[in-house]
């Protein structure tokens, strides 16, 4: 697979991630932990399969390939950070929902 692949994979794959935890947030606002729970899951195998990527490019340019920085590359890398904070800021917010529900 060449660079263009796998921050187009991290693009894809980051993005889908990102979507999934806010609608695992919006699902968790209407009290629906199940949804929320679910979202989440998908949330993680789409960041997994986004850190598969990551690492193979990070492998290639271990065993001596060189990787051209291009804003391309910087872009994915900033889809794949997003992702990964709004995963976890959904987390925190779900638990939070669930509080006020039990506080009610």
């Amino acid at each position: 697979m060449d660079v263009e692949d796998i921050v187009m994979e991290l693009v894809v794959n980051g993005g889908d991630a990102r979507s999934k935890a806010l609608e695992a947030i919006a699902a968790a606002s209407k009290q629906n932990f199940d949804l929320a729970e679910e979202k989440m899951k998908e949330c993680n195998e789409s960041l997994n399969k986004a850190h598969i990527f990551q690492t193979e490019l990070i492998q290639k340019e271990l065993n001596g390939e060189p990787t051209t920085l291009s804003l391309i590359l910087v872009h994915g890398q900033d889809h794949l950070m997003n992702a990964i904070t709004v995963r976890d800021l959904a987390i925190h917010m779900i638990e939070m929902y669930k509080i006020m529900m039990i506080n009610k």
